[in-house]
């Protein structure tokens, strides 16, 4: 790759931490498994009294979801239930009002057609994941039929997935424990857990939101309008997991070569290329189009796949940049978080980062980089 690239895309994210456009950033990238950049800049506080390190530990926000994305992959592999399974089928519960239609596929491409939901009650506590499950099974409803629209879920989809693995899990284990076990162990995750694991707590970053996303996210144990962040205990599988660049690259990069990393296979490599297909056609993500309006921006595709969110075909404002190619996929978190694979160029990309951002501006941000990086490849 072209290495004055990288050169300038250390500069660049210098210049945006001392403009005050974030904190700190960490970085890492790969093309065909070989390191390329590596870098922790900035801090991890408004302060600047505590620089980042490459093993910062961070809360990594809806890339969580790709976690549970992949378990229930897995599941669907192992033969406990299908793409095309009801939800109410494993729910029995979760039943009536057009809920019964929905099926795994649509919720793993935010297609089911609910509300889009950051909180079911307000100001409920969301650390104690079988009163969430609850309270969702209790009281969300469809708006659409499914597949009608596109509609970012950031917590529904992946509560109700999440509970039809544990339903099915012949082990009768917990979120945290099928996580580990099935995901960080193989994966040789170290640094990554569900809730803030003890041992990683003197080097977590604690969320700076700067008002961009005023939303609660309170836990019963710890204290705070974001204490579910800083909590232990936490089960929260679609925002809960805190982790590290390098733990993180091991994630993406199991998804570049396939679905296998260092002999551990999580999934099928057929598995990982219809994830990472379209799968919501030119259908606009809702979520997003309200965001992208406010500030004048185009009707752009969801490209959403299954689980992943995919570059696509059209030139658009994008985090992957308008040089990735239309397969490229990943996954990202709340102002921060991102990490892609570009499948033609063989590159994998990981980014935590420090000082939440708005959703266009962070959009800009890594689109910028995403673009310097891919200019760089041979």
């Amino acid at each position: 790759m072209y290495q004055p690239r990288f050169t300038q895309l250390q500069k660049v994210i210098e210049s945006e931490i001392a403009r005050g456009l974030y904190h700190g950033a960490v970085v890492k990238v790969a093309q065909g498994g070989k390191v390329v950049f590596d870098t922790a800049v900035g801090t991890a506080d408004a302060d600047r009294k505590l620089p980042l390190a490459h093993n910062s530990v961070f809360s990594i926000f809806s890339v969580t979801k790709a976690f549970t994305n992949l378990l229930v992959m897995q599941a669907i592999e192992q033969g406990r239930f299908l793409l095309t399974t009801p939800i109410s089928d494993l729910i029995p519960e979760f039943k009536g009002e057009g809920r019964e239609k929905v099926r795994i596929w649509h919720l793993l491409s935010h297609q089911a057609g609910f509300p889009i939901l950051f909180e079911v009650t307000p100001g409920w506590y969301i650390d104690n994941f079988a009163e969430v499950s609850a309270a969702v099974i209790g009281h969300v409803k469809p708006e659409c039929g499914p597949g009608e629209k596109v509609s970012y879920s950031p917590l529904v989809n992946h509560v109700l997935m999440a509970t039809a693995l544990l339903r099915t899990d012949p082990k009768q284990r917990g979120y945290r424990q099928i996580v580990q076990e099935d995901i960080l162990d193989p994966l040789k995750m170290h640094d990554t857990s569900v809730g803030l694991r003890a041992d990683l707590k003197s080097r977590k970053v604690v969320p700076d939101f700067r008002g961009n996303y005023p939303i609660g996210h309170k836990s019963r144990n710890v204290d705070g309008p974001n204490g579910a962040f800083e909590d232990e205990k936490a089960e929260m599988p679609w925002v809960g997991i805190v982790s590290t660049v390098p733990d993180m690259f091991r994630f993406a990069d199991m998804f570049r070569q396939g679905g296998t990393l260092d002999g551990a296979r999580l999934l099928s490599p057929l598995m990982v290329e219809l994830a990472s297909r379209n799968h919501t056609g030119d259908k606009r993500n809702e979520l997003y189009y309200r965001r992208g309006a406010e500030k004048g921006l185009e009707e752009v595709p969801a490209y959403i796949g299954l689980g992943f969110t995919i570059r696509g075909e059209r030139l658009i404002h994008h985090m992957f940049g308008a040089l990735a190619s239309p397969r490229s996929f990943g996954n990202y978190g709340a102002g921060t978080t991102l990490f892609w694979v570009d499948p033609q160029r063989d590159i994998t990309f990981t980014a935590l980062t420090a000082g939440v951002m708005e959703h266009n501006a962070n959009c800009d941000r890594f689109q910028r980089w995403s673009d310097m990086i891919l200019s760089a490849a041979d």
